[in-house]
């Protein structure tokens, strides 16, 4: 096991700059997820500590030594590619040793390890096949191995599963976890599938234009949201945001849609009129009853049957597009249908409309808000 620390590590092509002083620590075995829109800086931040680029500031450490400047083949660092880079005229067997051979390790050592790895992955009785004669999650599972039989300190993963369908992803994700744990070696990971990022970290890195938005458990990322990018980003379908302002000396948020939220209490040093906007997920708002019940007025667009849930797309009386997902068929909702929705206690977000920055809904603090827990906003009235 072993500990990686980047340290205002920074990355410019020419006056361009691709990645902003990211500042992280990856404690011993723990499996890291780095997630983000294509062209967000996740691959280079990788590449950089691979060695596969040098860095215009910063520093990498890895168990405390300084590795920026160390070549790559030094840095006791194994990566998985995207692409499993195998070679198409050796055998599994050959190129899962290959690796070894260039150390002049012992045949028997080598021997040792790739039998070892290939029984872990498997792959026993492939060791003789060729790449071609392999699928796809078998071709992954020879880089895995080939990683594996280095018995390094450090794994990179970058984008392992994309050229996988979507059955083989889940199947692969699986092992990857469950081979990461085992081994307990320390693992970056980058993909910009936010399914294999929730359900491979420990911890969550999300970036955002070369720069590092939030991170946090999974769990942390997915709840409290530090901003609307992080909110929209991490969740599927993404969630629905409602202009408001302000009102009542900070005791409620107005909503442009035509309803009132009141929090659990307020502060007054954010003037009435101060726009927001309102967070929830669609899987957090509910159908109201019937139409007396307070809520938000739906028109619905598409409907989208998806087995044991439905997905309602629509929009709401100020015409921001919303949407929300329930549970069971679609039953009677069809295009045209109008619905009340509601806002149920504890699922509301709140943040700054200007900034984009979450706000604590109890108390409207300025915005770091990722360490406080939120408290409850009250349910929805008319405005």
């Amino acid at each position: 096991m072993a500990r990686l620390e980047l340290i205002g590590l920074g990355k410019s092509f020419g006056a361009t700059a691709v990645l902003h002083a990211v500042d992280l620590v990856l404690d011993h075995g723990e499996m890291v997820v780095i997630v983000g829109a294509s062209g967000c800086g996740k691959s280079t931040l990788l590449r950089l500590v691979a060695g596969l680029e040098t860095p215009s500031t910063g520093r990498v450490r890895l168990d405390g030594a300084d590795i920026t400047g160390v070549d790559p083949s030094r840095r006791d660092i194994a990566m998985v590619f995207q692409n499993y880079a195998l070679y198409p005229h050796m055998s599994v067997f050959g190129n899962m040793a290959y690796g070894l051979k260039l150390r002049g390790l012992p045949r028997a050592e080598i021997a040792r390890r790739v039998d070892e790895a290939a029984a872990m992955l498997g792959l026993g009785e492939l060791l003789g096949r060729k790449p071609r004669q392999l699928s796809g999650g078998q071709r992954q599972r020879v880089a895995m191995g080939r990683a594996i039989v280095r018995e390094p300190k450090l794994f990179l993963f970058d984008e392992p599963l994309s050229n996988l369908d979507a059955k083989l992803r889940v199947q692969v994700r699986a092992d990857i976890r469950k081979l990461q744990r085992r081994l307990g070696v320390t693992s970056l990971y980058v993909t910009h599938d936010q399914v294999e990022a929730m359900t491979l970290a420990d911890r969550l890195v999300v970036m955002h234009q070369g720069r590092v938005a939030q991170i946090a458990t999974p769990t942390e990322v997915f709840e409290r949201p530090v901003n609307t990018y992080v909110a929209s980003f991490i969740g599927d379908p993404a969630m629905n945001f409602c202009p408001a302002r302000l009102a009542a000396g900070g005791t409620a948020a107005e909503l442009d849609a035509g309803v009132r939220i009141g929090f659990a209490d307020g502060r007054r040093d954010a003037p009435d009129g101060t726009r927001l906007l309102i967070g929830i997920r669609p899987q957090h708002a509910t159908l109201a009853p019937d139409a007396a019940a307070a809520g938000l007025d739906l028109a619905v667009e598409l409907v989208e049957p998806l087995g044991s849930e439905t997905l309602v797309h629509g929009r709401l009386r100020d015409g921001t597009a919303f949407a929300v997902r329930v549970t069971g068929g679609p039953g009677t909702m069809t295009d045209g249908t109008g619905l009340r929705i509601g806002l149920p206690r504890d699922a509301v977000h709140v943040f700054d409309a200007g900034s984009g920055r979450r706000l604590d809904p109890a108390g409207l603090a300025d915005g770091a808000g990722n360490q406080a827990r939120s408290r409850a906003a009250a349910p929805v009235a008319p405005a």
